[in-house]
């Protein structure tokens, strides 16, 4: 197994969980919040998805699924077009809408197939290339898709957390 199969398989595990988390919760459930300032299952999953989408398509130096496939229409959000979440304050979470699941699943799905192209044509010296020189040390393609990732799976599992503790309250 190569390091770009083990980076497939680790992308392809948030998609199973993002659609665990997100398939069979009633709509108005996914922008729930369990206290003011938490955020909710729809923007966990948006901004995970908003994120892996920028970082891969920045490395690939291909055009975001969210403009290229006009996720930003159908989603219609109150945020700048290319807003990712990162830094939003508790009121823009708050500001979150999202008309149902398969929405959000969708995008996810969209961004998720063309990570999984990328990824799967990489090879060991790809992976050192150098993405972000803001950084000490600079951060290598490998290094950042292992962040990305990382930052998947951890909102992901605070979406289900989010979840698990509305059906509990509400159940």
């Amino acid at each position: 197994m190569t390091g770009a199969d083990l980076l497939a398989d680790a992308f392809g595990r948030v998609r199973e969980q993002v659609h665990g988390v997100v398939e069979g919760i009633a709509p108005d459930a996914l922008t729930d919040r369990i206290d003011p300032e938490a955020n909710s299952i729809a923007w966990l999953v948006w901004h995970l998805t908003r994120v892996q989408d920028d970082h891969v398509c920045a490395a690939a130096g291909t055009e975001q699924e969210w403009t290229r496939g006009d996720w930003v229409t159908r989603f219609d959000l109150p945020y700048a077009r290319l807003a990712t979440g990162y830094g939003h304050s508790s009121r823009q979470v708050g500001r979150m809408h999202v008309t149902s699941g398969a929405l959000l699943v969708d995008y996810h799905d969209a961004v998720q197939e063309r990570t999984a192209d990328f990824v799967r044509a990489l090879d060991g010296p790809a992976m050192e290339r150098i993405v972000d020189e803001r950084w000490s040390p600079p951060v290598t393609l490998g290094v950042r898709l292992v962040s990305v990732v990382a930052e998947g799976l951890q909102h992901v599992g605070q979406a289900a957390f989010v979840r698990g503790v509305l059906e509990r309250r509400d159940g």
